[in-house]
């Protein structure tokens, strides 16, 4: 009990972000409801999910994440392991192979890939600081980053590779890569990326599979796939807007329900913001995307008061997570986007998956722990 005490006198109280531990807690409150509603033999599933995260949250956040960080090899390997793994001995749903059970336990390795990947990168970026601006250095995190990327890509799950792309180029950004590397990649990426939309539309693409051709296809010209690939999508923006300003009220019974006539099937996941949208109305979204927004945000400050750079990339690739999945989720449920199949985070439903954010989170309120106020 005494190393305990003083291992924790290192800390100062008032670095402990309550705020943001408030607003992950009430964020997960609003997924327990809404997965509730859509289906109630999820409910004791998704408490249990949170309840968990939150120990899991507190205890990291009380450890010493430059410790932790001394790891970070075995974080990647075990991210590539884990990976390699599903292809080998995974389990598979709707035509993806995206489960491993380990010791009776089912879970979705490419959820823990990302805080591994972001752990792993804050170390290397840290140990590696005198060389992040040149190219040499570049190529090397991108090779490392190619492994889990293409066994993700194969499960095939692209909604993940794209996460996990652009939790990459966020942290490679605030680990100081060189501005002229990131103006020649926007200058050959662009174009790059306009050739690969056009090969994507292609009648035989080369990049995409068919049913992720056709996606993309819904959601340019909807009308045409209106009984089929486009068909949930544009219930979804249905039943959000049937909800107008308050909504229907909680697990509602109304006739009209669009979820209770079971137009929307993924609703506790993919399209969780659908219930939310159709039941808690135009004031239970806004709640949702300012309790995102406002996460993101405090990861953000965390990472530019943190008293290195790993610190800074651990919050930063949190908010990425947060913030931009976030994003892409909503943009579906909207008809935005086109459909990814990616969860909300800490409001679907999904084990792996909000115990996975907590972790991270549990390892920003550590970062914020440790802060020293840096200037810019």
């Amino acid at each position: 009990m005494k190393k305990i005490l003083e291992f924790l006198k290192r800390y100062k109280l008032r670095n402990y972000d309550f705020i943001l531990i408030f607003l992950v807690i009430s964020l997960s409150i609003v997924g327990v409801v809404a997965v509730s509603s859509s289906d109630v033999s999820l409910q004791n599933k998704q408490i249990t999910g949170v309840v968990l995260g939150c120990i899991v949250m507190l205890v990291i956040s009380l450890l010493d994440y430059t410790k932790l960080l001394n790891f970070y090899w075995a974080y990647y390997i075990l991210a590539v392991v884990l990976l390699l793994g599903v292809l080998l001995f995974g389990s598979g749903s709707h035509g993806a192979q995206r489960w491993l059970m380990i010791a009776g336990i089912t879970f979705q390795p490419s959820e823990i890939s990302k805080i591994l990947i972001i752990l792993f990168y804050a170390k290397f970026i840290m140990v590696n600081q005198k060389k992040v601006k040149t190219a040499g250095f570049l190529l090397s995190a991108l090779g490392l980053l190619a492994p889990p990327l293409v066994l993700i890509l194969k499960e095939p799950d692209l909604s993940t590779t794209i996460m996990l792309t652009m939790i990459f180029v966020m942290i490679l950004f605030v680990g100081g890569i060189s501005w002229k590397l990131v103006a020649g990649v926007l200058l050959a990426g662009i174009p790059s990326a306009a050739l690969a939309f056009y090969l994507a539309l292609l009648e035989d693409s080369p990049i995409l599979k068919s049913y992720q051709q056709e996606r993309i296809l819904a959601w340019l010209h909807p009308e045409d796939y209106a009984d089929s690939t486009a068909y949930q999508t544009m219930n979804s923006i249905m039943a959000i807007g049937s909800g107008q300003l308050q909504g229907k009220g909680y697990d509602t019974n109304e006739i009209s329900s669009v979820l209770n006539s079971g137009y929307i099937s993924e609703s506790s996941t993919d399209f969780i913001f659908t219930v939310i949208g159709e039941e808690f109305g135009f004031i239970g979204s806004c709640l949702v995307v300012f309790l995102l927004v406002a996460i993101t945000i405090k990861c953000l400050i965390t990472a530019a008061r943190a008293k290195d750079i790993a610190g800074s990339i651990i919050a930063t690739g949190m908010a990425v997570w947060i913030g931009f999945q976030g994003l892409l989720n909503i943009g579906v449920a909207t008809g935005a986007l086109p459909n990814t199949g990616i969860p909300l985070p800490l409001v679907s439903s999904g084990l792996t998956s909000i115990v996975s954010v907590y972790i991270g989170v549990g390892f920003v309120l550590n970062v914020g722990l440790q802060q020293i106020r840096r200037s810019y």
